[in-house]
């Protein structure tokens, strides 16, 4: 794996698009800036790692474009040494994305073949995270509470098991509809029993399956 001149020139120029687009965090940018997208993607989509689209990654999966990784990273308002729970590793862009950043990430994947591949892949560009094979519905109430989760997936609807792992004061981000799109939403825990919920325009993502891992 290279990452040459010419992707660092492609990542810039990608952060400027992001830039246009409303993404004003500039530690978010930086981490986009920093890390090589491609390296996360097949060789074959070399050539097309810093557009701002999602791609193919294997076992029915999306890396999601980068103003999305962008978008939900700027909204979980990550401090260093955040603990983090991701439901939906995929490819581990978004995971590396969030280490960038300080956060101590605990991640689940329930396709073996992506958490396998990305498990291996952090590593070897030393990136540390806490890797789970499983269902993310119930997310990882062992590790909790969180300061902040964040669903890489579009959910039927927002898990109880997730609201109730976050630390008051804590931030869930989650896309939730049906297969053809899904309204973002920022949940805020304002107590131990309220939430605050904000709805944060369209997206789209691959489906999340509830009670189901794919080896």
């Amino acid at each position: 794996m290279q990452d040459t001149y010419k992707h660092k020139g492609q990542r810039k120029k990608l952060t400027g698009e992001l830039k246009k687009k409303g993404i004003d965090d500039e530690r978010v940018l930086a981490a986009i800036l920093k890390i090589p997208r491609h390296f996360f993607m097949d060789i074959g989509f070399d050539k097309l790692a810093y557009q701002n689209k999602a791609f193919p990654i294997g076992a029915g999966q999306t890396i999601s474009q980068p103003y999305t990784v962008a978008f939900q990273t700027q909204l979980l308002n990550i401090k260093k040494g955040d603990k983090v729970l991701e439901i939906g590793t995929g490819s581990g862009y978004q995971t590396a994305v969030l280490l960038e950043l300080g956060a101590r990430v605990y991640t689940i994947e329930r396709q073996k073949e992506l958490f396998q591949k990305s498990r291996v892949l952090l590593a070897s560009l030393n990136y540390e995270a806490h890797f789970f094979y499983g269902d993310g519905y119930k997310g990882k109430p062992t590790y909790g509470p969180y300061d902040k989760i964040i669903v890489t997936a579009g959910a039927p609807y927002i898990p109880e098991d997730l609201k109730g792992q976050l630390k008051v004061g804590g931030i869930l981000v989650i896309p939730v509809g049906d297969s053809e799109k899904q309204l973002m939403y920022s949940v805020i825990r304002v107590s131990k029993t309220e939430f605050r919920k904000t709805e944060l325009g369209n997206f789209m993502f691959v489906p999340m399956l509830e009670g189901k891992t794919n080896n």
